[in-house]
């Protein structure tokens, strides 16, 4: 069965036997010392300084509060440099600084007054947060933030709410918002003031976030890098727009070959891991330039990353996997162009823009543009706004064994992509589960149990690349269709009034779709014509999901379920996408058979309609860590 969640794994690193070095960082250490066990660094900074290709960082237990530069990383996956937490070890890097000496002044708000000093070359209380597709909703909001007990706090606008504090019902954690913050700063000092209720914040633990990232190259091209295992949290991440120096709690900066593994990764003010561009290609041009629509200012600068060298030999091909990430302002994983060619596994993907103080085009668990050859695969997705967000430019993408739920927008939003773009074996279990602006989808073996929904963007020109490569063949726009359902369960739950549930209705588009072998119950409906559907209107599928600790139940009753005789799905059944006339196929050019479902049992020569190849007819109740 499969499994999800957070999973300790302690990797090996082939470099380990060619290692020249082994470095050791201790809170007990000292900078002064030569990095061995016996006489270890005090910050993982100086073991950076110390270590070339085929060095291992050993981390031991502590808190690390650092930014963490790496001025050089490996030469091959095989000639790495490694930064780990000691096995069986918790190691926390923060963006954070503990701050006491807090005043009452009113009931239960508190002051602190800090000396502009203090944060050095940065002040998140003076930086607002801001970036192209970044809407402040009317106030000013900054990249600081401040903590209690590791909780964070909410922003405010005055401070007269921060003594009066205005909760809105409709978003999580009302008794949360309780918690407000407030700062000013002039030229001498930033005062920050809190309303921390019933704690007094001096007998308690409170941080605020005074660094911009915690690992972050300032440089790009620093390669083949390991992170794994470490707890990271609380810097100040500005936002990360796709036309930016995207910069995240963790970010790899227009690189080559990074493995982020096994961390738990929490309370970015913005971004928890961007895989994204760098600055010289282009920074917030739209919001310099506002004379032109941010559309031709992005395709700009994917022009601008292909002088860059993007392309497959220098940029992307990262692994993002077993990582816990959650509570994230903005997205949990980001990337523009720099997430190219890479596989994100085995997440646990939570919590993300909860708070909903802003807005923007730019929020979601994982939000990609110019994901091609990306495969999302065996990830935990939930209670985000949008689950993932693939757009401009997916191509070659692989959304594969995924579990989906409480996402209040969508699953997936496929925004002005014309494929190929393959969704297989997931379960979709949000209200919504696919808003598509795109052409050229393919849906195999997925369970729907909400709504889906189809529309056109008739006013932006995107491109579409050459087969596998970074190089832009054309642009077009979006008539929809050219999209393919085949062997997907649809089992309805909680269905609302001018949804659309079962195949979509295209009812504008101008390319020819196709389906088969597709099962619907309940208010789903099959496309019209459809040849070898299971079409059961007058049965209820009941379908349910319920969180249970850490394990999440799914539940479903299917009825003459066994007599529908489908086909084994191949690349050949799947044709080619329309623009870019490429397959449905694995990144090196290998076709793909859907012989496995998502629990990894093996299909049958007429495979069941869904992610299951085991369920049947009756209950069935699939569980999952």
């Amino acid at each position: 069965m499969k499994t999800f969640g957070l999973l300790l794994i302690i990797s090996t690193f082939a470099s380990s036997a060619i290692s020249a070095h082994e470095y050791h960082v201790s809170v007990k250490g000292n900078d002064a010392n030569n990095g061995t066990e016996a006489a270890p660094f005090r910050t993982i900074g100086r073991a950076a300084e110390s270590a070339y290709t085929g060095d291992v960082i050993t981390v031991h237990s502590g808190v690390y509060r650092e930014w963490i530069d790496p001025p050089r990383g490996g030469e091959s996956d095989d000639r790495r440099i490694v930064y780990r937490a000691a096995p069986g070890e918790k190691v926390e890097i923060k963006g954070s600084e503990v701050i006491t000496d807090w005043q009452k002044t009113k009931g239960t708000v508190w002051k602190v007054t800090l000396p502009n000093s203090f944060f050095g070359d940065y002040n998140p209380y003076t930086d607002p947060i801001f970036g192209d597709w970044f809407w402040n909703g009317g106030w000013k909001q900054h990249t600081g933030e401040v903590f209690i007990n590791n909780k964070s706090l909410w922003e405010t606008d005055s401070l007269h709410k921060v003594i009066n504090p205005p909760v809105n019902n409709n978003l999580q954690d009302p008794d949360g918002q309780k918690y407000k913050w407030y700062c000013e700063s002039d030229g001498k000092n930033t005062t920050i003031y809190a309303n921390f209720h019933h704690f007094n914040p001096n007998k308690e633990f409170v941080e605020i976030s005074v660094r911009r990232t915690c690992f972050y190259p300032s440089k790009p091209g620093i390669n083949y890098l390991t992170l794994s295992g470490f707890h990271i949290s609380q810097a100040a991440s500005q936002w990360a727009a796709p036309t930016a120096e995207q910069i995240g709690m963790i970010a790899t900066h227009w690189n080559k070959g990074w493995i982020i593994e096994n961390n738990v990764i929490s309370n970015a003010k913005c971004s928890g891991i961007t895989l994204g561009k760098e600055r010289g290609t282009g920074h917030n041009v739209w919001s310099a330039d506002p004379s032109y629509d941010g559309s031709l200012h992005y395709i700009e600068v994917t022009f601008k990353t292909l002088r860059n060298g993007w392309n497959k030999g220098n940029i992307g091909s990262h692994i993002v996997r077993n990582n816990e990430i959650f509570n994230c302002g903005q997205t949990g994983i980001c990337g523009s162009h720099g997430e190219a060619f890479s596989i994100i596994e085995n997440n646990h993907i939570h919590h993300i823009y909860t708070k909903r103080q802003y807005w923007g085009a730019e929020m979601g668990g994982i939000k990609f543009h110019a994901a091609i050859d990306v495969i999302i695969r065996n990830n935990l997705i939930h209670d985000c706004d949008r689950g993932l967000w693939l757009d401009w430019m997916a191509q070659g993408t692989r959304v594969t064994g995924n579990l989906f739920y409480n996402n209040t927008d969508q699953d997936v939003y496929m925004e002005v992509d014309h494929g190929p773009t393959l969704l297989d074996n997931n379960i979709f279990a949000s209200r919504e589960n696919i808003w598509s602006m795109s052409q050229g989808g393919a849906f195999v073996h997925n369970l729907f149990a909400g709504s889906i929904r189809v529309n056109q963007e008739k006013s932006r020109y995107t491109p579409y690349h050459l087969p596998h490569q970074t190089d832009i063949a054309g642009l077009s726009i979006i008539l929809n269709g050219d999209d393919r359902y085949y062997n997907n369960l649809f089992v309805p739950a909680n269905p609302e009034e001018n949804k659309h549930y079962g195949f979509p209705v295209y009812s504008t588009d101008s390319y020819p779709s196709w389906a088969a072998g597709n099962a619907y119950y309940g208010v789903a409906k099959p496309k019209d014509n459809e040849q070898y559907a299971l079409h059961k209107p007058d049965i209820e599928p009941s379908f349910k999901l319920e969180e249970k600790g850490s394990e999440v139940y799914i539940s479903f009753d299917l009825q003459e379920f066994n007599d529908f005789k489908t086909s084994v799905i191949t690349t050949e059944t799947l044709g080619k996408a329309k623009f870019p006339k490429e397959a449905y196929e694995q990144p090196d050019g290998n076709p793909i058979i859907f012989t496995v479902d998502f629990q990894g049992n093996t299909r049958a020569k007429t495979p069941a309609p869904g992610p299951f190849e085991k369920a049947k007819n009756g209950a069935n109740g699939l569980t999952f860590r």
